[in-house]
């Protein structure tokens, strides 16, 4: 059971691991022993998550949502199997937590008659240079 905040648990049942053999380098270790972590979060089925932490998350969580419903997080940092679980682990809370704010509504604002009048200067010097920069005629 991963505790989120006060109201949010997630359950046994809801994560899957499943352990594969690290890339990269590491010598001959890499290759005898499963230490990568693939933790799989069933977000969709959650009861634990509301609907609009659900969307959020699913934003968020970008190609690592699969069609059903899932999230498939990877952590093949350390050499230690228990050190990438902790670490899958801790990338699910995080994800979640960042799910859980609420983005503030943008409020639209008009733009002032000073700031109209600034852009419409600039607009002017500069069509003035591009204008300076013609051909010289015979004078």
């Amino acid at each position: 059971m991963i505790r989120i905040n006060d109201d949010i648990t997630l359950e046994d049942w809801e994560l899957t691991e499943s352990f594969m053999r690290s890339s990269g380098p590491g010598g001959q270790n890499v290759n005898k022993v499963s230490t990568a972590v693939e933790l799989r979060f069933e977000a969709a089925r959650s009861p634990n998550l509301p609907p609009d932490v659900k969307a959020r998350l699913k934003r968020l969580a970008g190609r690592r949502w699969t069609k059903d419903g899932a999230i498939i997080i990877t952590a093949e940092k350390h050499r230690l199997q228990s050190r990438n679980r902790e670490e899958a682990e801790a990338k699910l809370v995080a994800l979640i937590r960042q799910a859980l704010i609420r983005p503030k509504r943008r409020i639209k604002t008009r733009p002032t008659l000073a700031s109209k009048r600034r852009r419409l200067e600039g607009k002017k010097q500069r069509s003035q240079v591009k204008a300076l920069r013609g051909k010289v005629g015979d004078e």
